[in-house]
Parts: structure tokens; sequence; C-alpha cells
């Protein structure tokens, strides 16, 4: 099922994008272009990305820095 019209992006090309890291509408902007031409697919792509396992979300919730702290887990895990 489409989700964005404008570019042809599906459903599971967004679902893709999220399982690569893309956490945010923005993210998956960058990824895809869903989302940057009427707008109107945003807020299925928010309900798409829901909660899910995200990183970046993960720390934010937990008030931790968000990028200092990814930064040292990709430092770690190199």
């Amino acid at each position: 099922m489409y989700v964005c019209s404008c570019f042809g992006v599906t459903e599971q090309q967004v679902k893709q994008h999220a399982e690569n890291g893309a956490c945010t509408p923005r993210q998956i902007a960058s990824a895809c272009k869903a989302g940057t031409d009427c707008g109107s697919c945003v807020r299925r792509i928010q309900a798409l990305l829901g909660r899910g396992a995200c990183p970046r979300r993960e720390l934010a919730d937990r008030g931790r820095p968000v990028l200092s702290e990814l930064e040292t887990e990709l430092d770690e895990a190199a």
C-alpha cells in the first residue's frame, strides 16, 4: 500500500527505512523523500514509526544526551 503518492513510497519501504535506523518522519524523508512534497503522508509515517525500538528515542526517553551517547555506543562497537 502506498504511503506517499507524491513519490510512490510504500508502507514496506517506510518500514525498511525504519529497520535501517530512521526513527522520525524527517529521517524517513531524508531516506526516500516521503513527506517532503504535499505533506499529507506525514501522519501515516508517524503512525508506522509508532513507538518502536530506536536507540536515539530510547536514550531521550531516559533523559540521556542523545547524540553524545550514540556516538559513544558507536565508538565502542567499532
